[in-house]
């Protein structure tokens, strides 16, 4: 008997799908995937003996191999297994296995689901976190864990986008979660562009600029994204361009996004400091709806895979906090495991307890780390002919441009590929490093960058791979 079934295609589901495009998980990731499986063969034929995965911050990923910090994951042992502080009396520190019993009073098991917007113990401690961080009040009922600082992003941005004709103001160049949820969401992404002659400033201006475009084209901009530090630009804002910010949004009567997931990683604290917009709101008394992200997916925890994150609402009514709450409702609850991250980041050990000189230990590690790499890697890829870097001084990358041969950007049109794509498959397909072009983040015409990590070990080595390719594919298209 013939079915009449009908076939389940790409044609048949929701079209907003098919033009999501997220660039850090696209082309590039997945041959350098593949490239990793050719490499168990002992007879790979490939001109590398390791991929390097330059395309993402993820700091514990094999090949990056950040150490997680000790007391995170002994906290996270004993919730996990609380019998191994009788099973292992000596494994733990005093203060680590009165930290597990303090959540587990609170939380029981982490086999269960928790309030949908996260632990309430958790959140009052996330509301301390933030008071000592800006010296104003924090309300732990205006502050919801998530999985991840992404998951709240792609919340918010839906509640946002209320027609096709409703816009979001994001920073170019800019992490692409944006512009793949908002196509998503079948909302319209208007760019501005922050300013690479100037360190990667912020622009009031030109965000107006963005705006009065916008309303010519019939888009209804709704909220402004701000990653503070950028990303992938690592750039700061300073205060007075934060306070121009804000009364921009209250201008234009916008929902203001501040993306601060990298707000502990900062290379050059003293010059460029790290200031939260929740402190802005509050010490100008701007009325502006503010949410505010984090996330233990970057600064010195790096616990990318556990998905634990946070976004704190100022001046959001109780009639869209409620609507936001049904709406997590709906996903019933973060991941425990995420949450409790979230509480050992916000509650590290204090001065005094046993836990204290290793976690300080490791912390200055990876900050010197990452401030000495980012330094190398800036210097050596200013030196080079035909490129150019803004040193960073802060968040997880560094964001070069490239001024390529015409040739070389002939054969990528030949190809069917954008320049900067064309160069880094090359780079990929040589060395094994594999990063992301610069137009999957955004860039002004006629212009070409890529975006690599500064959490690769072993630096020397990987710049000069880095060197030697550039040298070759310039001398290769002259």
């Amino acid at each position: 008997m013939s079915s009449q079934m009908r076939p389940f295609t790409v044609d048949t589901i929701n079209p907003s799908l098919l033009n999501v495009q997220y660039a850090v998980r696209g082309e590039l990731a997945i041959k350098a995937e593949d490239y990793r499986n050719q490499l168990k063969d002992p007879e790979h034929g490939l001109p590398f003996d390791k991929v390097i995965n330059s395309n993402i911050g993820n700091p514990q990923q094999k090949g990056l191999d950040q150490p997680p910090i000790t007391f995170t994951r002994q906290v996270a042992a004993l919730m996990e297994y609380p019998a191994l502080a009788e099973l292992a009396p000596n494994a733990f520190p005093a203060d680590v296995i009165a930290r597990a019993k303090e959540l587990q009073a609170e939380i029981g098991s982490i086999g269960a689901y928790s309030h949908s917007m996260g632990v309430p113990f958790i959140r009052h401690n996330v509301a301390k976190f933030i008071q000592e961080r800006d010296g104003y009040p924090s309300n732990p009922d205006h502050i919801f864990l998530t999985g991840g600082a992404s998951a709240g992003v792609s919340l918010l941005l839906n509640m946002l986008i209320s027609a096709p004709h409703s816009g979001i103001l994001i920073p170019i160049p800019q992490y692409p979660l944006y512009t793949a949820t908002l196509a998503q969401h079948n909302g319209a992404a208007i760019p501005y562009h922050l300013d690479e002659g100037s360190n990667w400033s912020t622009s009031v201006h030109e965000i107006e600029k963005s705006i009065q475009q916008a309303h010519k084209d019939g888009i209804t901009p709704k909220g402004l994204v701000i990653i503070n530090p950028g990303n992938p630009t690592g750039a700061l804002l300073d205060e007075n361009t934060q306070e121009e910010i804000a009364h921009l949004c209250e201008r234009h009567s916008l929902v203001l996004l501040a993306d601060e997931v990298y707000q502990d990683n900062l290379h050059t604290p003293t010059t460029h400091p790290f200031v939260s917009f929740k402190k802005i709101v509050r010490r100008t008394n701007s009325p502006v709806p503010l949410v505010s992200f984090h996330s233990i997916s970057k600064g010195v925890s790096g616990e990318c895979g556990r998905r634990g994150g946070y976004f704190e609402t100022t001046n959001i009514s109780d009639e869209v906090l409620a609507l936001i709450y049904k709406m997590v409702s709906v996903g019933l609850c973060p991941p425990l495991s995420g949450q409790i991250g979230v509480d050992s980041m916000v509650r590290p050990p204090k001065e005094g307890e046993e836990s204290y000189p290793l976690w300080k230990k490791e912390t200055d590690t990876i900050h010197h780390a990452l401030r000495t790499r980012t330094k190398l890697m800036a210097q050596r890829l200013n030196a080079l002919e035909g490129a150019s870097c803004v040193d960073s001084p802060g968040a997880l990358y560094l964001y070069p441009q490239i001024f390529l041969p015409d040739k070389a950007i002939e054969a990528a049109k030949k190809a069917g590929k954008a320049p900067d794509a064309f160069y880094a498959l090359q780079l990929l397909d040589e060395t094994g490093i594999c990063v992301i072009p610069g137009s999957g983040f955004g860039q002004k015409e006629g212009e070409w960058h890529y975006r690599l990590t500064c959490l690769c070990p072993g630096v020397e080595d990987y710049v000069e791979k880095l060197e030697d390719f550039h040298k070759r594919f310039i001398k290769r298209y002259q």
